[in-house]
C-alpha cells in the first residue's frame, strides 16, 4: 500500500465515490504544451512527479490536479494511499494577494501584533504566508542601532539584520523570513543610486516618482513569491507593514508606492487595514473618534481607502463609537475592529476571529476558506497561559535591563519554554553593573538589591550585549550560579563571560580576560575570530544560521535537540572562546560539547557535576516558538523548576 500501490487503485476508489463503476479516468501529465496519458499501473510513488503538471479526466470533465498533504504537508513528504483522496484536489486559480497594514495617531500601539495575527488567521484559513515590514528610516538596517533606540537587533537565517516585528511575524506564523523581507529607505536609495552609476536609467532624471515607487513595488512583488516557510512554491498572501504613522515625512514614497500598488496588482487582490488608537478620556470616560477621523482622512487624502479599521483601546468598543467611526471614516461598520486589552498576546489573533474579519477579509480578497486545527490549538495555547499558576522566577542580567524590547526575542524564548513546562514565568531585571563592588560605594540599596534579586531566583541568564559596560557584573552572576548550584544560562556574550569566571576561578587564570575588553591580557580565553565570507554580508561579524556539531549524543544539548548531533543555530558576534585553552577547560570539567563543523569555534558548553550551567555562542531565541520552545530555554526553565532533564 501507499508509495508502493498502483494508480488504478485510486480510480477504484473515484468510481466508487460518483457511484460508476464504468466511469472512464485518465491520469495525464502535462510538459510544456505536450500532454501524455499517465499508466494506471504506476505506483503513486512515481505518479505524481513533481516535474511536471498533472490533470484528472474523469469523463468529459479534465480537473487540474495539485499534490497536497494534511495541513499542508509537502507532497514528497507524503506516505499516500488511495483513501486520502485530500491528496488530489482541484488546484486553486490564484493570483497572489496583499494585506497592507498601516499606522495611525501614535506609533507603538500594535501594528506588529495585528500583522502578525492576521498572518496568522490567513494561515489557519488553509493558506501559506509570507510577510514584508517596512521601515522609513534611513539606516540600511537595524544593525547599527543602539537597542534603547529602536529595541532589539533581530537576527534571520541569511544574515540579516532586522526590526524585531519581523520576530513577530516569524513566531506567529511559524515562518524563516530574510533580509530582503525588511525594506529600509536605506536599502531602497543604495538600490536605486547603484543602477544610477550603472547607467541603468539611461540618462534620465532619477526621480521619486516614478523610480522610487517602482523600485518599492518591484521589491515588494519580488519578495511576497519567495516561499517563507520551507516548501517550494510561492505564498498565497503577503503581509505588508508600514511602520510609523501616516503623515510621517519618512513614510510618504512608501505611502505613494502602496497606492500604485493597489491598481498594477488588482484592487481586488489588495486589502488595506488601518491600526488606529481611541482613547478613552474624562471622567466619564467617553471613547474619542477624532484621532482616528483625522488619521484616514490623511491616509484617503494619498490615494488609499482602508478596508478595515482596527480601533485600539483599553476596553471594548461601544457600538455607537463603531457607528461614528463607520460614517465619518467610510468604512463599513462591520469592519470596524475593536481590539483592546486582553490578558495574553495570543489573544489578539482570537478577537480578531471572533469579531468575524477573517472571514469578511476572506471575502473581499475572494478566497474560500478552508478548515485546519490552528485556530484550535492557538485557543488552547491562550488558555492554557492564562490559567498558569506555579511560578517560576527567573533573572536576566544584563545592560539594557531598563527596556524589555531590547531582550524581547529572548523573553519570548524563555516564555515559550514555561508553556512547555506548565509553568508563570516571572522574570527579575537585574542590572549587571548593580552587582560590581562599585555600586556598593555609590548606591548601597541598588546594590543589595541587586543581590538578593539574584539570590531569590530559580535560575539565571545572562544574554548576548556589545561593549564593556556590566561585563563584571556578568562575571559575578555567573560565578553565583556555578558556586551555588543555581541553573545557568549564557547566551553569546553570556557564553563568554561564564568562560572568563570559569578561567578566573578554577583553573587560577586571574587575569583571564577576553581580548575585546582587554587586550593586553595573559590569558586571551575569548579571541577576536573574524569571519569573512563572500555570500554573507555584515563585514568580520559570524552572522545568520550556522552548523553547530555535538560531539556525543549523550550530552545533555543533544538530549534536549531530541538525540541529534547536528543543529542549526542563529549567530551574531565576533569574538570566540580562544582555541588554545579548550583543552584545559575540557580537563577540568567545563567541557565544549559543541563545536563548527571544523571544530576551531566553540558553540556549547557543560558544566559537569552541575545540575544545568549550560552556554552558547548561537542566538537559540531566534528560532523559538510558541509551540517549539528552543531546547536550550527548555532545559533551564525544567532545571528552574525542578522538573527531569531528558
Amino acid at each position: 500500500r501507499g508509495g508502493g500501490e498502483p494508480v488504478h487503485k485510486l480510480f477504484d476508489v473515484i468510481r466508487e465515490d460518483f457511484g460508476d463503476p464504468d466511469l472512464p479516468l485518465t491520469l495525464e501529465s502535462i510538459v510544456g504544451d505536450e500532454v501524455s496519458v499517465v499508466s494506471p499501473q504506476i505506483v503513486h510513488a512515481y505518479a505524481w512527479g513533481t516535474g511536471s503538471g498533472r490533470q484528472l479526466k474523469v469523463g468529459s470533465v479534465v480537473y487540474p490536479v495539485a499534490v497536497v498533504g494534511e495541513r499542508g504537508i509537502a507532497a514528497q513528504e507524503l506516505n499516500l494511499t488511495p483513501r486520502k483522496r485530500h491528496i488530489a484536489e482541484a488546484s486553486r486559480d490564484l493570483s497572489t494577494k496583499y494585506v497592507v497594514v498601516t499606522g495611525g495617531v501614535v506609533s507603538g500601539i500594535g501594528k506588529g501584533v495585528t500583522a502578525s495575527s492576521i498572518g496568522m488567521l490567513i494561515k489557519a484559513a488553509g493558506y501559506r504566508v509570507t510577510a514584508v515590514k517596512i521601515d522609513p528610516y534611513i539606516n540600511m538596517d537595524a544593525g547599527t542601532m543602539s537597542p534603547f533606540e529602536h529595541g532589539e537587533v533581530y537576527v534571520l537565517d541569511d544574515g540579516g539584520e532586522a526590526d524585531l516585528d519581523l520576530g513577530n511575524y516569524e513566531r506567529f506564523m511559524d515562518l524563516n523570513l530574510s533580509r530582503d523581507n525588511n525594506i529600509t529607505t536605506g536599502k531602497i536609495y543604495q538600490h536605486i543610486l547603484e543602477r544610477e552609476r550603472k547607467g541603468d536609467y539611461l540618462g534620465k532624471t532619477v526621480q521619486v516618482v516614478p523610480h522610487v515607487t517602482n523600485t518599492i513595488q518591484e521589491w515588494i512583488e519580488r519578495v511576497a513569491h519567495a516561499p517563507a516557510d520551507g516548501r517550494p512554491g510561492a505564498p498565497d498572501v503577503c503581509v505588508i507593514e508600514l511602520g510609523g504613522t501616516v503623515g510621517d515625512i519618512e513614510s510618504m514614497p512608501f505611502i505613494e508606492a502602496l497606492r500604485q500598488f493597489q491598481w498594477k496588482v488588482g484592487r481586488d487582490n489588495v486589502a488595506f487595514f488601518h491600526v488606529s488608537l481611541v482613547p478613552v478620556v474624562g471622567a466619564v470616560g467617553e471613547e474619542k473618534t477624532k484621532p482616528t477621523q483625522h488619521s484616514v482622512q490623511s491616509l484617503r487624502a494619498m490615494g488609499i481607502s482602508p478596508d478595515f479599521l482596527v480601533c485600539r483601546s483599553t476596553r471594548p468598543l461601544d457600538d455607537k463609537t463603531k457607528e461614528k467611526l463607520a460614517m465619518f471614516c467610510h468604512v463599513p461598520e462591520d469592519q470596524c475592529v475593536g481590539m483592546h486589552d486582553v490578558s495574553n498576546i495570543y489573544r489578539v489573533p482570537l478577537l480578531i476571529e471572533q469579531a468575524g474579519t477573517l472571514d469578511k477579509l476572506l471575502a473581499r480578497l475572494e478566497m474560500p476558506r478552508h478548515p485546519t486545527t490552528v485556530l484550535d490549538e492557538w485557543g488552547s495555547l491562550a488558555e492554557l497561559v492564562d490559567h498558569l499558576s506555579t511560578p517560576v522566577n527567573i533573572a536576566i542580567v544584563g545592560k539594557y535591563t531598563s527596556l524589555g524590547d531590547a531582550y524581547l526575542s529572548v523573553t519570548k524564548a524563555l516564555n515559550h519554554a514555561s508553556y512547555a513546562c506548565e509553568r508563570k514565568l516571572v522574570l527579575t531585571w537585574i542590572e549587571a553593573t548593580a552587582l560590581e563592588p562599585d555600586m556598593e560605594k555609590t548606591d548601597a540599596s541598588g546594590y543589595m538589591k541587586a543581590w538578593s534579586d539574584l539570590r531569590a531566583a530559580d535560575g539565571v541568564l545572562v544574554p548576548g550585549g556589545f561593549g564593556d559596560r556590566g561585563v563584571e557584573g556578568k562575571i559575578l552572576a555567573a560565578n553565583y550560579a556555578r558556586t551555588n548550584g543555581v541553573p545557568f544560562f549564557g547566551i553569546c556574550l553570556g557564553f563568554q563571560v561564564a568562560v572568563i569566571e570559569y578561567a578566573r576561578s578554577v583553573l587560577g587564570w586571574q587575569d583571564a580576560h577576553s581580548a575585546e575588553f582587554d587586550e593586553k591580557t595573559r590569558h586571551p580565553v575569548v579571541m577576536f575570530m573574524p569571519e569573512i565570507s563572500k555570500t554573507h554580508m555584515g563585514g568580520t561579524m559570524r552572522l545568520g544560521l550556522r552548523r553547530t556539531v555535538l560531539q556525543s549524543n549523550k550530552c545533555l544539548a543533544a538530549r534536549l535537540y531530541g538525540g541529534v548531533t547536528l543543529i542549526e543555530e542563529r549567530h551574531r558576534h565576533r569574538y570566540e572562546v580562544n582555541p588554545e585553552y579548550v583543552q584545559q577547560f575540557n580537563h577540568s570539567g567545563l567541557e565544549f560539547v559543541g563545536q563548527d563543523v571544523q571544530g576551531e569555534r566553540m558553540e556549547i558548553f557543560e558544566l559537569k557535576g552541575h545540575r544545568y550551567y549550560v552556554g552558547c555562542q548561537y542566538h537559540p531565541e531566534f528560532k523559538s516558538r510558541p509551540n517549539k520552545p528552543s531546547p536550550l530555554f527548555l532545559g533551564l526553565l525544567l532545571a528552574a523548576s525542578k522538573q527531569p532533564l531528558p
